[in-house]
């Protein structure tokens, strides 16, 4: 399964319904999801791969994954987090296999070698099995980033040492409190999970009560009506911090998540004084400048760290420190100047 729902409003002004943020090249030449799923396919097959995306950017999701059809389209009525959509799609899951272990993946990440992934993702598949358990994937911290949760891991459970308990989920902290947990040896929460489909039902029965409630309507094939009542709650909050049936394996391979301007930064070469230049762009005198143009030319001349984007007849100008927020900056921007990229 892998998760590609949303726009990418913190990619403005170059991500659009019609070219969301998963069908862009941010870490390469290639859309992030088609990376996604050629990374998984000597692992899954194509024909068990399914995209789980919203109606407005499916079509575009499908035009850039060439490797699956249209039944690998599972499109969900209403965005409501990933807890409803997990859930929806393990359902789905069971009606097909019974016995099916399940991957979520997300189609914004950058991961290597695959080949590392790959291993970690059968003995993860193998451990959640053989335990009972949800496993997560926790990643080594290369900086004490605060946009990102914590996994603090607990008893060992074999497997060559990478698989334990949690032993606490922690929420994205101050740059204080990111510091002291990577001195306490926890891990980045990544996102990435490993389940059997009917564990994960089971738990969201036991501990969700917000969905379990709902879980009949998807008995009775009324996936609207569950979207439609579903509350808006991710797995991790509705279910991993509830639960002491949580594993989680240390990451084999370098992770990271483009989630907004500055990952392009750590997912392309800069050059000398660490400007990353993407299309006709160029950086005079400046450093640390991530400067994107699709359309004429983006030209900076002493910068420093500054993102500047050129793209559907808009320019972006912003400091580095503040792109993560550029969501919030679009709620505060004439609707007019919104129309056509919304």
């Amino acid at each position: 399964m892998v998760l590609a729902g949303g726009v990418g409003s913190r990619f403005w002004p170059v991500s659009t319904p019609a070219r969301p943020k998963q069908v862009l090249p941010l870490a390469g030449r290639e859309p992030l999801i088609r990376d996604t799923i050629r990374r998984v396919l000597p692992l899954v097959p194509a024909e068990r791969i399914r995209v789980l995306t919203g109606v407005a950017v499916g079509a575009a999701i499908l035009d850039a994954t060439p490797e699956l059809g249209p039944d690998s389209l599972w499109l969900e009525p209403r965005a409501r987090g990933t807890a409803p959509v997990l859930a929806w799609a393990a359902h789905s899951l069971l009606q097909l296999d019974p016995s099916a272990v399940m991957l979520s993946l997300h189609a914004d990440h950058v991961i290597a070698p695959a080949e590392s992934f790959r291993d970690l993702l059968r003995t993860a598949a193998t451990a959640s099995v053989a335990h009972g358990l949800l496993f997560t994937v926790g990643a080594l911290p290369t900086r004490p980033d605060t946009g990102f949760g914590y996994i603090r891991p607990g008893a060992a459970l074999g497997h060559g040492g990478t698989a334990r308990l949690v032993a606490e989920f922690v929420e994205k902290p101050d740059l204080a409190t990111a510091e002291r947990y990577i001195a306490e040896g926890c891990l980045w929460n990544t996102g990435l999970f490993i389940w059997p489909a009917a564990l994960l039902l089971e738990q969201l029965r036991r501990h969700t009560p917000e969905l379990a409630s709902l879980l009949p309507l998807l008995d009775a094939g009324d996936v609207a009506g569950f979207f439609e009542r579903a509350p808006d709650l991710t797995i991790d909050v509705g279910l991993l911090e509830r639960t002491d049936r949580v594993g989680v394996m240390a990451a084999t391979f370098a992770w990271d998540d483009v989630g907004a301007w500055d990952a392009v930064a750590r997912t392309r070469s800069p050059d000398e004084r660490g400007n990353v230049l993407v299309g006709s762009s160029y950086a005079v005198d400046s450093s640390g400048c991530i400067v994107w143009s699709e359309e004429g030319r983006a030209v900076v001349y002493g910068m420093k760290d500054v993102v500047v984007v050129r793209a559907n007849g808009t320019t972006l100008v912003v400091p580095r420190a503040l792109a993560p927020g550029l969501a919030q900056l679009l709620t505060q921007l004439p609707p007019a100047l919104l129309q056509e990229w919304t």
